[in-house]
């Protein structure tokens, strides 16, 4: 009985050594991450800042909000002004504010809950502010924020979840025993069924399930924000959608398990311009699920994708993943890619012809003088 106790305890240990060994530390974004854009014979490969300010928003950022209708700096009052609000309504969180929603979200299942057109902001950027930081350490915290109508905003603000680890050990079990993979409870920071969601110069990180989970609508905009280590193993996700469209552009990525990822329903789409993967990827980064992932019977991968001008330098993986035949032509254009060529190393399916209804052209290759590929 010993030895089984000591073998059992000495598993254990080696599982939580692993997960030790890889937790990040949630600081600062990285300002100084060398070229993100390429000029090749006129044209621009890569992701290209725009006039509102860095890729991944923050400290030269042009659209920061510095004040409100309302002023809070604590739960209660943020909790009072969300109650309030109206339609055009900004909620601005108070410079240097720590907000913990962590007791509320445990024992009341809380989900702060944003009325449609309101805008909640911190001042992310202003003279370098980190922006105010609202965080639950509840593992089921599902979600933080609820958007609740159509044309809300949230920007500034540091949302932070409780879960920034792969959790590898808990995937393994779970596939090998019939224990269940929720069993282990999943967070997202921010969700909405409904349309116009805007999401910019924001940081979200630690958010086992999504950090921002699309649940439907249209016209949704997630911009200039830095999100990395959502990483579950099995979900991790930045920006996940479900029967939604979306135009994700100007961020910065890191450490997720998919940076962008959907379900591949009918109706579901995606344009990713102009964001820059760093170096750690969990999977590949982008994503569109197709029938067999859904059991449903079909080869659907939604109705179409465009991933142009975004810069991927993890090599280690692949770094777009089409898991079926999206039902419009598709196009994948003038990425730069840190892998040294193109094929199924860099994007699957391989090769991507006529039967995959991907184009895929255009892009350049390498990490130190990127090349473009005539025979991509």
């Amino acid at each position: 009985m010993g030895r089984i106790c000591i073998g059992v305890a000495l598993v254990m240990a080696l599982a939580g050594a692993e997960e030790d060994s890889i937790r990040p530390e949630l600081g600062a974004m990285p300002t100084d991450i060398g070229p993100t854009y390429q000029e090749i014979d006129g044209t621009t490969y890569g992701a290209k800042p725009d006039e509102r300010g860095p890729i991944g928003g923050g400290e030269g950022y042009t659209e920061i909000v510095t004040a409100g209708d309302y002023e809070v700096g604590d739960l209660d009052a943020l909790l009072d002004a969300l109650e309030e609000a109206e339609a055009g309504d900004v909620i601005f969180v108070e410079d240097g504010a720590v907000i913990d929603v962590s007791t509320r979200v445990y024992v009341d299942d809380l989900v702060l809950e944003i009325p449609e057109g309101v805008t909640l902001a911190g001042n992310r950027g202003e003279d370098g502010a980190p922006g105010a930081l609202i965080f639950s350490d509840t593992f089921e915290t599902q979600p933080l924020f609820e958007a609740m109508g159509e044309d809300v905003r949230v920007t500034g603000l540091r949302i932070r979840g409780p879960d920034p680890k792969r959790r590898l050990y808990h995937h393994r079990r779970s596939r090998a025993d019939d224990y269940g993979y929720y069993s282990f409870p999943v967070s997202q920071g921010i969700q909405t069924s409904h349309s116009g969601l805007r999401v910019d110069n924001c940081e979200m990180a630690g958010w086992s399930h999504a950090a921002i989970a699309l649940r439907g609508g249209t016209d949704h905009k997630i911009h200039h924000n830095y999100i990395h280590h959502n990483q579950r193993q099995g979900l991790g996700y930045g920006v996940s959608h479900r029967e939604a469209r979306s135009l994700i552009e100007y961020n910065l990525f890191d450490a997720n398990r998919h940076s962008i990822a959907a379900s591949g329903r009918p109706g579901e789409a995606y344009e990713a311009r102009h964001n820059v993967e760093l170096y750690v990827a969990r999977s590949f980064p982008f994503d569109m699920h197709g029938g067999r992932d859904r059991g449903d019977g079909t080869d659907i991968a939604g109705d179409w994708v465009k991933i142009h001008n975004n810069q991927f330098r993890a090599t280690d993986q692949l770094a777009i993943g089409i898991r079926g035949v999206p039902q419009e032509p598709s196009t994948v254009t003038n990425n730069w890619f840190y892998h040294e060529e193109p094929g199924p190393e860099v994007i699957r399916p391989w090769p991507c012809d006529e039967d995959t209804n991907i184009t895929f052209e255009d892009n350049a290759f390498g990490s130190e003088s990127p090349a473009v590929h005539e025979d991509e």
